[in-house]
């Protein structure tokens, strides 16, 4: 076996606390209402509803992956959105 790859390597470890919320499909964002989420400093749990995109007459729920601080919207409401466009960034718990 070759040594370098047995060989415990020590080098940098990125750790990134942000994560970040897509949007699941195109159209425009409206955020959740104030009594279901806040736009910063609420605790969300993994898979809340940060917010709804309205998308050829349906209405998409944007849902968290992570668990972590709300630390912000990234789109206003009302607008345009592509698929896999950040709308929120959330800090891990």
């Amino acid at each position: 076996m070759d040594a370098a790859l047995t060989h415990d390597h020590h080098g940098e470890r990125l750790s990134v606390p942000e994560k970040v919320v897509i949007a699941p499909c195109i159209g425009q964002f409206q955020p959740a209402p104030p009594e279901t989420v806040t736009a910063e400093g609420e605790v969300l749990d993994a898979g809340q509803v940060v917010g709804f995109i309205e998308a050829q007459g349906r209405t998409v729920p944007v849902r968290s992956a992570f668990a972590g601080w709300m630390m912000g919207l990234l789109v206003h409401p009302g607008e345009r959105v592509r698929e896999g466009q950040p709308v929120a960034w959330l800090r891990t718990l």
